[in-house]
């Protein structure tokens, strides 16, 4: 690969979607087996390299976020890779590459040294067995960041170090290199962004609620599955005197909330701004419109401490632009 080609992962795949990524020039990431004779048969030659989605299956342990990789929807059973590879040789690929995904968010380094080893350990064995040449292995994503204040940030030169000394060992006589991509879209964009909203009301029945002027449409990672991220007051100088409150926008839905039990401090007033944390990585990529409600504004902070605007806010033209 060389740094102007881009790899297209993808799942459940329409047709049109193959057709561009292939018109495009990008290495077609083959999420399941059957996607093979359907592009075969509907487009045609898959090109010189293309690749393969691993799912270990019970061979390896998924994290708190992503799941068990034998309920996930994505990629190949080791016996469909070999039966894969195999097909995609007799089409005439000959440039090959491995690529699997088996975490999110994960902050503990020898997950991903595992990973490597597993993949190591299964080209070594496709290529002994179908007599080809992996050019390489793509550990997918999911290296974390510290969406807590405590926690603290993936160590990336011990995972190097260690993934360096299986490789040495395990491809000792290997002659020509296995270059080694991983996915690094959080951990450039996540800690680099943040959700800025005013307090509307606070609401006291049986638990406390501070109402914000934003919901789980600006950002839904909490809402979805509890994901944690740091909120603080602007301005807000009182850090002992605090309570328990959940935080939550105004959407029909009762899982439209930042934060579950979150102390923080008594004194919040209507008005006040509240910061959420980390959200570079999940803002407006996976926001949406449902009860009407428009995306923001987002604003470019400059290294002068100026801001700029980067993108508009929408409006209700927006809203009903694609009405017939």
């Amino acid at each position: 690969m060389t740094g102007e080609e881009i790899m297209f992962t993808s799942n459940n795949t329409p047709l049109e979607d193959f057709k561009k990524a292939k018109e495009l020039g990008a290495i077609i990431n083959f999420d399941d087996i059957s996607h093979i004779p359907y592009f075969l048969e509907n487009i045609g030659e898959i090109g010189e390299v293309t690749c393969c989605r691993y799912n270990p299956g019970p061979l390896k342990k998924g994290n708190a976020f992503i799941g068990k990789p034998e309920e996930a929807k994505y990629g190949m059973t080791r016996e469909q890779l070999f039966e894969a590879y195999d097909l995609l040789k007799k089409s005439g690929v000959k440039r090959f590459g491995l690529h699997t995904m088996v975490a999110s968010n994960e902050l503990n380094p020898m997950y991903f040294v595992e990973t490597a080893k597993l993949l190591f350990e299964l080209i070594l064995e496709i290529e002994q067995k179908l007599n080809i040449n992996f050019e390489f292995v793509n550990l997918g994503g999911g290296i974390g960041i510290p969406y807590k204040p405590a926690e603290k940030k993936v160590n990336f030169k011990l995972i190097s170090k260690e993934i360096k000394k299986i490789y040495k060992k395990m491809f000792i006589s290997r002659k020509k290199q296995l270059n080694i991509y991983v996915e690094m879209g959080r951990m450039i964009t996540g800690p680099y962004g943040y959700l800025v909203t005013k307090v509307l009301h606070k609401k006291n029945i049986y638990k406390n609620y501070i109402g914000t002027d934003a919901s789980m449409a600006d950002l839904m990672r909490p809402g979805m599955y509890g994901a944690y991220h740091h909120i603080s007051i602007l301005d807000n100088k009182n850090e002992i005197n605090k309570e328990i409150f959940d935080v939550t926008g105004s959407l029909c839905e009762n899982n439209d909330k930042f934060a579950i039990d979150r102390r923080l401090p008594k004194n919040i007033e209507i008005g006040d701004l509240l910061v959420i944390h980390d959200v570079g990585a999940h803002g407006h990529a996976m926001g949406f419109n449902y009860n009407a409600k428009l995306r923001p504004a987002e604003l470019l902070l400059k290294e002068n401490g100026k801001f700029k605007l980067i993108r508009r806010a929408e409006t209700l033209e927006d809203y009903f632009a694609t009405l017939v």
